[in-house]
């Protein structure tokens, strides 16, 4: 049953001797000699496009030579803000990470061209980001969540000889049946009268009325995107809301927040099918609260080779907010084991 291996709590003697290969706390934050180390970490990578050779904004957290996590963000078009979290486990967990905003968003260049909204594009975007950072088989870890899950499964049918394991956070790898799941189960949760008028405000395209998100934050937004009252959402998730760059988000993603509709370019995107091609360990990760639907994010982790699941039953769209245990120990217990070589066939 390996879906569920990674719900199991470790025993406090599993837990010691997982760490018996961590970096002391010099090692972890000693950066002398890194070309980062002036800048605290922080590096803007030039890449090249169609549109021409732009910059992207990342930053190095700690040192692992064996375990280095690169986070790509949702949106489309969103921001690195709402991993910030991750400062409070992986530094003691001896894990290397790396935030990084994509082009267009908010730390890196926007430029203002619709072609370089693509998300082939965006994947040639991260292998050269990678290049840039020097990661590689050895210890290349790459983690999307929601929008940053579709890029990882697009990188990793592609580039998956450069991977060393693959997250997927809170994605279904299958637009429309986000969508019919989307229509038959998160809407109906709603109270009618609530439901029929957002339904309303989409059909007229009135997305710009500000009772639109009147209606969403405390109907939906608080039930299956973080699951506290806005007022509490955590700062970093308020500030990469605020930061989202809506151009690219309703290109790709569409106005509705009720899946992609329209003529939103992810609308018909599907790779459930290519699934069995991604060869290397991969954990899928799903909340219970999910916008994904979480019996689908199960699934998912059946159809890869290597594939575990991690559910989080008081998780939502932002598990790693309101799941926050269980997500985290599942996520720092699937590297370890991937680098002791415990899920490689």
């Amino acid at each position: 049953m390996k879906s569920s291996l990674l719900n199991r709590r470790l025993s406090p003697d599993e837990s010691a001797a997982a760490g018996n290969d961590l970096p002391s706390s010099s090692e972890y934050l000693d950066s002398s000699g890194r070309v980062d180390e002036w800048s605290g970490g922080v590096r803007m990578i030039p890449i090249t496009t169609p549109a021409g050779e732009f910059k992207v904004w990342t930053k190095r957290v700690g040192n692992n030579p064996k375990i280095k996590l690169l986070l790509l963000h949702g949106g489309p078009g969103g921001t690195h803000e709402a991993f910030e979290c991750f400062d409070s486990f992986l530094p003691k967990a001896g894990i290397e990470y790396y935030y990084y905003d994509q082009l267009g968003s908010h730390y890196s260049d926007q430029p203002d061209d619709t072609i370089l909204w693509e998300t082939a594009r965006f994947v040639e975007e991260v292998e050269q980001v990678r290049q840039a950072l020097q990661l590689d088989k050895s210890n290349f870890y790459l983690l999307g969540h929601s929008w940053g899950g579709i890029l990882a499964i697009e990188y990793a049918l592609k580039y998956q000889e450069h991977l060393r394991g693959l997250i997927i956070s809170n994605m279904m790898s299958d637009i429309p049946a986000y969508n019919k799941y989307a229509d038959e189960v998160l809407g109906p949760q709603m109270k009618p009268e609530v439901l029929a008028e957002l339904l309303q405000i989409e059909a007229n395209d009135d997305f710009a009325n500000p009772r639109y998100m009147e209606l969403l934050l405390p109907n939906f937004y608080t039930e299956h995107a973080l699951r506290k009252p806005f007022e509490q959402w955590p700062e970093p998730a308020v500030r990469m809301i605020n930061h989202i760059n809506q151009k690219i988000y309703v290109q790709m993603q569409g106005p509705s927040e009720f899946g992609i509709r329209g003529n939103a370019t992810l609308k018909n995107w599907s790779r459930s099918a290519d699934l069995p091609q991604i060869k290397v360990p991969t954990l899928t990760i799903g909340g219970q609260h999910d916008t994904m639907d979480p019996a689908y994010m199960q699934w998912m982790a059946d159809q890869l080779p290597n594939g575990r699941y991690l559910h989080c039953p008081d998780g939502s769209h932002m598990a790693m907010y309101d799941d926050q245990q269980r997500y985290f120990e599942g996520l720092i217990k699937f590297m370890r084991e991937v680098d002791r070589g415990d899920l490689q066939k």
